[in-house]
């Protein structure tokens, strides 16, 4: 699977209108994008396999998740587009320098070894190569940072409690208290049609294109809350309050899991995240709200006593 971005002018901030398309045969797929899937597929002898599941693994899927947020889309086009070539091209480097050693300087072709050591331009290449290489990757490592941290005016804040194993949701905002999420039972699961693991019976709500502040905390060990479709992960510290932000582009149901290992029932601890529209969530938030306190009965009025008989 690979997904590739065209927009005017690049991935930039903010570009709407961007052809989203799912190539699942190859990783090259940003490079091969203008070529038929089918004749891809034919010349690399693979199957095109369906789009990716959204806010969810998909299984057989070779590459992230789809994005559901700015920040996320940034995250993958810095990875595809940066750190993959960089690899690559390293990777063939060395694996060309193996195979020429391996022909030129085995002992069949070469009987007789050299007797000298060190080759002052090859090590003044092999240190300022690797220099150069990683101050190119921390120019956009750093950008991607600054952004990530960059958090605007947040439309509500989320707090976010992980303990063994359950995550506690809280709106102070929305003055909804705290209430506890913990994963669904595979029958349930099943029932629903919702992946099991992942599902949990009390999800948080989100409103769409609204960014929201998250911040998370510990109860007992470090957990870690981690929705990859959002681009977020952060952990949750006992003592230690944390924070992070999101802003969805779209609706759905996006799914996440503690990603410290936090104990024995660690892969029972699943987030789960429905975004909503404005109204709908305005609506879960009504059906939150504490209700009113029964208004007591009034008493009947007192009926006077007979005057007693003469």
């Amino acid at each position: 699977m690979f997904r590739v971005f065209t927009a005017a002018g690049g991935p930039s901030k903010g570009a709407k209108g961007r052809v989203d398309m799912t190539l699942r045969f190859s990783r090259f797929g940003r490079l091969a994008a203008g070529v038929p899937a089918g004749f891809l597929a034919a010349a690399l002898g693979v199957q095109v396999r369906a789009a990716d599941l959204i806010g969810q693994p998909t299984p057989g899927g070779i590459a992230f998740q789809p994005a559901a947020s700015h920040i996320r889309e940034e995250v993958i086009w810095f990875h595809d587009w940066i750190l993959l070539p960089i690899i690559t091209f390293i990777t063939l480097l060395v694996l060309g320098l193996l195979i020429v050693v391996i022909v030129r300087f085995n002992k069949r072709s070469n009987p007789t070894p050299a007797r000298w050591s060190h080759n002052t331009p090859i090590e003044v290449a092999w240190t300022v190569g690797p220099v150069l290489i990683l101050m190119f990757i921390a120019i956009f490592s750093f950008r991607l940072l600054f952004e990530e941290h960059d958090m605007p005016r947040p439309y509500m804040t989320v707090k976010v409690t992980g303990r063994q194993w359950n995550w506690d949701y809280e709106y102070p905002d929305q003055k909804i208290p705290a209430y506890t999420s913990t994963v669904m039972s595979e029958a349930d699961a099943k029932a629903r049609n919702v992946p099991y693991k992942l599902a949990a019976n009390a999800p948080m709500f989100a409103p769409v294109n609204q960014v929201v502040r998250v911040q998370v905390t510990g109860e007992d060990v470090i957990h870690s809350f981690s929705v990859p479709a959002f681009g977020i992960k952060i952990d949750a510290i006992p003592g230690r309050l944390n924070e992070t932000w999101f802003k969805a582009d779209r609706t759905g149901v996006f799914y996440g899991q503690c990603s410290q290992l936090c104990g024995i029932d660690h892969a029972f601890m699943p987030i789960e995240v429905h975004v909503v529209s404005q109204s709908d969530f305005d609506a879960w938030v009504a059906s939150k709200a504490p209700k009113p306190a029964p208004v007591p009965a009034a008493s009947p009025a007192a009926v006077p006593a007979a005057p007693a008989p003469a």
